[in-house]
Order: structure tokens, then C-alpha cells, then sequence
């Protein structure tokens, strides 16, 4: 297995002890997913527990010939979602592909993420490279009526439509959507367009390793077989029930032992530029599912060394009330020599024959040191590689670890009620009909 739990950083912060007090509740949490899941919250959101075992074979088979499809006809595919509908997606495609995918990207087509801000910028600019490119959309939501990525697939449509004309348009326009039901799902049948499903009992920030993230994930030349096989290592290796020998769990307990000693943020930590978007993904997926009750980790994301430049002085000395979660990875995708020079004019010459990995894992090693010689607890999640397989333990190592965590903190870890305040809002400010009293009622405030 590629991962391992490391807490030797830990031991000024926590305990054995302390471990062995919070291992009854550990294992409280874990019975809410099996035995006891009958009664336990939101266990009809279980779907993912067992997905890299029991997904759907014949659609992953569809999945992989959707993904050859536009491969092979599209130099660009645009994925319309937000929040779970994209995230995973798109981090999966750095982590294993490149931060700079679409500028590398030459035979693969370019992908590109839109649907998740209503921003008149962003959507435009995506608008206005795809005129000039053969291009395909993939449209994510369980409803077919969210604001964001139905204003966004409202737009492409009509530019596919334009592009190509409605018959030859409909061939390239991919929907993941609800089974059975909703707006989408209508038009979907209606239009003749490709579909794929978001399976009942797999939330969405819980949904990557079904068509929401596979589809996108696989276009861009991915191996999802190895991204789920990942997965079902992880599956099988973090059933084990016992705490001690279960690191998904010891990471669940330690964090809820650190927020009940006043650490209110969680900062996600890695030193490589393409886990930047697995750090989003990580904030929604823990954001999303404890920050309810007047509970939860903040959950707050860098990358070092840049954000040491940044933010290293507030985590070495500011208010003592977070910790670190490091992510790191033992081989890098790739590697750069540093070569002596005759005039040493930067005086970096001690560094000659040494590699920019060699040097990036001093200054992890030196940071942490300094960190938790600051009172900063460092948990470590170490890594092999940045690789599909590696990606699939990770994605489901954290889902998991978030389930269990969000049961010994005492809330319902697959729900999101909060999320529907704000929509309500703006619905009414927008004018849409019903929301007539409510609107009038905000003005007065605005």
C-alpha cells in the first residue's frame, strides 16, 4: 500500500492515552457505517462506502467509450458542475496529469471547467476559445435546475447548436445526471444525448469515483482502471475495525482530539503545486460535511514552500489554534538537476548534484520541525507517487476518514443544509416567481 499515516510530529500534542479514550467513540462511528447504519445519520448517503468494489461495470465500460469518443473528436471538453460535480474531477486530472494540463496537453484534448461561478469573465473567455475549437460538453447535476451550471450549460448549448447545428450538436453533449428523475434527466431523453448516472446514495462530494468525476477524469487520458483499483486497496485495507492498526481511523480521532484542544483549523498541506486542487476537493469534503451545529474544522489549504512566503509567519507565530495535515509523496513526476556554476554568483554552489526533489523534501523537513517547535501539530499522510492508483487510496482514504470523523463529532456528515440559504436569497433578488414576498423583505436590507 502507498500510504502511510505518520505521527512522530505528534507526540508533544497527542497522546496515547489520549487515543485510547477516543477509540469507544472511534468505534461508535465506524458501527454508523456498518453495523448500525440502519439508524445512523444520513445512512441513506452510504452509497460510496463499498463503490470501488460494487460500481456499476457495464456503465464504467460506457464510460471508457464516451471517454475514447472525445478523445478522438473534441480538442477541447467543457465540464459543466459545481462543487462535488467538478472538483474531484478536476483535481484528479492535476494530480495525476499536470496543474498545467491544458497548456501540455497535445494530443489529449484540452478540459475545461466552467458551471461552478457565475462569472461573466470567466464563462466568456471559455466561451470564446471554444469557438475556435472542435469541442464537447459534459453537463453534471443531480436536478438539472442548480444556478450555476444550468446558466452554463443554457450558454454552450446554444453554441454547440450554432457550431455544429442541433443533430450533430446532441452527439456531443454528455449528461450525468439523476437515473430516473428531473429537469436533465428530461432533456436528456427528449435530445437523444448521451447519459450517465449519479447514483442514489452517493452524495455529491462523495461522487468522484462514479460518472460525475470518471468521465472528465478518463477524457483526459487517466487511468481510471488503476484509479479504481486504488480505491478498493484502500476499500479493503481500511476495513480493518481496529483502531491502532486502521490509520483512517487514527486520523479521525486525532483530529477530533486536536479540535476538542482548541484547534478550530485544519490546513492542508502539500509541497507540490498539482495537489492544489485535492486540497479544494479536501475543503468541500470536510467544509461541506462537519461545518454544521455550530461545529467543525475550519478547513484551510497551502502550498509549500510559496506559501511560506506567504502565510509561514502566521502559522510559525500567529494564534495557536490550527494544525497541519502534510500530504507528501516519496517520488516526484519528475525531476531537475542543479548543476555547479564557475562563478557561484548566487552562492548556491553547495547545492551542485543535488535534485530539486532532495531539496524539496529539506525544506518539508525543516518546516515541519519548525512548526511543531512553534506549537503547530503536523499530522503526515505519506505517499508513493502522484499516480492514478495512489489518487484512488487517497480519495477514499479521505472520504472515509471525513465519514467517520463527522460521526464522533456528532453530526450528520451527508447532509448540507446551510448551502440551501443562500440560494433561496438570490432566487428571490433574482425574481424568480414565488420568492415575490421574501424578495421585498430583502431589499429593505440591501
Amino acid at each position: 500500500m502507498a500510504l502511510n499515516l505518520n505521527c512522530r510530529y505528534l507526540d508533544r500534542f497527542v497522546s496515547e492515552e489520549e487515543l485510547a479514550a477516543i477509540a469507544p467513540e472511534v468505534d461508535h462511528a465506524r458501527s454508523c457505517l456498518y453495523e448500525n447504519r440502519e439508524t445512523a445519520a444520513g445512512n441513506t448517503h452510504h452509497g460510496w462506502l463499498t463503490l470501488p468494489r460494487d460500481y456499476d461495470k457495464e456503465e464504467f465500460a460506457r464510460i471508457k467509450a464516451a471517454a475514447a469518443k472525445i478523445r478522438s473528436d473534441s480538442e477541447a471538453l467543457v465540464v459543466i458542475g459545481i462543487g462535488g460535480s467538478y472538483l474531484g474531477a478536476r483535481a484528479a486530472i492535476e494530480f495525476v496529469r499536470s496543474k498545467n494540463y491544458n497548456l501540455l496537453a497535445k494530443d489529449d484534448p484540452k478540459v475545461f471547467f466552467v458551471g461552478n461561478s457565475i462569472s461573466p469573465t470567466e464563462i466568456g473567455e471559455i466561451m470564446e476559445v471554444c469557438r475556435n475549437l472542435d469541442f464537447s460538453v459534459n453537463v453534471i447535476s443531480k436536478s438539472g435546475t442548480t444556478t450555476e451550471p444550468a446558466v452554463a450549460f443554457r450558454l454552450f448549448k446554444k453554441l454547440l447548436e450554432e457550431k455544429y447545428g442541433k443533430e450533430q450538436a446532441a452527439g456531443r453533449i454528455y449528461v450525468t445526471t439523476d437515473k430516473v428523475k428531473g429537469t436533465l434527466k428530461a432533456l436528456a431523453d427528449s435530445e437523444g444525448y448521451a447519459e450517465f448516472v449519479v447514483p442514489d446514495g452517493v452524495g455529491g462530494r462523495y461522487s468522484v469515483l462514479t460518472a460525475v468525476g470518471l468521465l472528465p477524469i478518463a477524457a483526459a487520458g487517466v487511468d481510471i482502471d488503476a484509479l479504481m483499483a486504488g480505491a478498493a486497496a484502500s476499500m479493503e485495507k481500511y476495513a480493518e475495525p481496529d483502531m491502532w492498526k486502521n490509520d483512517c481511523y487514527r486520523y479521525a480521532a486525532i483530529r477530533n482530539i486536536l479540535y476538542r484542544k482548541g484547534k478550530k483549523i485544519e490546513l492542508m498541506v502539500s509541497y507540490e503545486p498539482d495537489y492544489t486542487l485535492m486540497n479544494e476537493w479536501l475543503k468541500q469534503l470536510f467544509g461541506e460535511s462537519e461545518g454544521k451545529d455550530g461545529k467543525g474544522l475550519f478547513p484551510a489549504s497551502v502550498i509549500y514552500s510559496t506559501d511560506l512566503h506567504s502565510m509561514g509567519q502566521y502559522v510559525q507565530e500567529g494564534e495557536r489554534h490550527l494544525f497541519e495535515t502534510v500530504v507528501t509523496f516519496r517520488e516526484p513526476k519528475r525531476d531537475v538537476l542543479v548543476e555547479a556554476t564557475a562563478e557561484n554568483a548566487d552562492g548556491l554552489n553547495f547545492l551542485a548534484g543535488r535534485t530539486l526533489s532532495y531539496i524539496n523534501r529539506k525544506a518539508f523537513e525543516g518546516t515541519v520541525l519548525a512548526h511543531t517547535d512553534g506549537d503547530v501539530p503536523n499530522v503526515v499522510i505519506e505517499a508513493d507517487k502522484m499516480d492514478a492508483f495512489t489518487l484512488g487510496e487517497l480519495f477514499y482514504f479521505f472520504e472515509k476518514a471525513c465519514a467517520v470523523s463527522g460521526y464522533i463529532l456528532g453530526v450528520n456528515p451527508f447532509n448540507q443544509p446551510g448551502v440551501e440559504s443562500y440560494k433561496k436569497n438570490m432566487f428571490a433578488l433574482l425574481g424568480k416567481p414565488g420568492y415575490e414576498e421574501l424578495a421585498g423583505a430583502l431589499r429593505e436590507r440591501l
